[in-house]
């Protein structure tokens, strides 16, 4: 396989989910003339980042893979520029709902849907109550441009979802992500948050991006969010590694834009051999994993 070049975008999201999705194709567009054959968007990127508060008018917001408007642009997005697009959004199906990712190839078609499976619950990061744990498993998708596996957010520090999906063949691994301040924990997360997936990259001898959101987003009390008052800074740092978990490309905390890098697929099987961590693994000694 020829080489390819892979795209993360990070962004502000606003009020306005018709602004948002315009802003993420725009910067899609300005990725396809990077060159970029991959592009990466944050998570949940249609709207503010609506769970940090717990409103049940927000449960009407999921909507369908085939009726999401961010989908629906994207697929377009992607037959006109040539580029594969996972895009994150809130899945309505059946009676309950998930956080989830569409992947669309190269050629504008949906290859299917990952429910996120490791769901946050945190006072200023309440999923739980918006979705439900997804019901996917792990999923990899074999791309016009390779094999790739997508998380979502908190599933990147789960070192368990990075190593299914590299079993199962992935490429590149890419999670969409909403993080930022720790209003509780009172600590500076980005670093730890990085080294996290960098562990992931270097363990598994693959490639990994995450694209975040930036800004500080405001909850203003309401009757419908039980009087709530509180902010979340998100610390963008997006960023991409190469095979053995070294940072090629990254951004700051605070500026909006798309960062690039360019990947050989091929070099990172020869890696992959070479080092012999899949030759040398021992499942039979790891059913403990399964005990606690």
């Amino acid at each position: 396989m020829k080489k390819l070049t892979l795209a993360a975008v990070q962004m502000s999201c606003c009020e306005e989910r018709e602004e948002n999705i315009e802003k993420a194709v725009g910067f899609v567009y300005e990725a396809a003339d990077k060159g970029a054959d991959i592009i990466l968007l944050p998570e949940l990127f249609e709207t503010p980042y609506f769970c940090q508060q717990r409103n049940y008018d927000f449960y009407y917001m999921a909507e369908k893979t085939e009726d999401n408007p961010a989908v629906k642009r994207l697929c377009a997005a992607a037959r006109q520029t040539g580029a594969v697009i996972p895009v994150s959004f809130y899945e309505k199906c059946g009676n309950t709902a998930f956080n989830s990712v569409a992947v669309i190839d190269a050629d504008g078609t949906v290859l299917g849907v990952y429910r996120k499976s490791h769901i946050p619950d945190d006072h200023f990061y309440q999923e739980k109550f918006y979705f439900s744990p997804g019901d996917t498993g792990f999923k990899v998708w074999d791309t016009k441009f390779g094999k790739i596996g997508v998380g979502i957010c908190w599933d990147q520090w789960f070192p368990e979802a990075a190593r299914c999906m590299a079993l199962m063949g992935a490429q590149l691994l890419l999670y969409p992500t909403a993080i930022g301040s720790e209003p509780i924990l009172e600590c500076d997360s980005m670093p730890h948050w990085r080294r996290a997936m960098q562990g992931h990259a270097a363990a598994n001898l693959v490639p990994v991006a995450a694209a975040n959101r930036i800004g500080t987003e405001y909850v203003y009390p309401s009757e419908e969010n039980q009087r709530q008052s509180s902010s979340l800074t998100f610390y963008g740092s997006s960023f991409i590694t190469d095979a053995t978990g070294k940072i090629i490309a990254g951004a700051d905390r605070k500026t909006e834009g798309i960062i690039t890098a360019e990947l050989n697929p091929d070099a990172n099987e020869e890696l992959r051999q070479s080092w012999g961590v899949f030759r040398d693994r021992r499942p039979e000694l790891y059913g403990r994993l399964l005990q606690y």
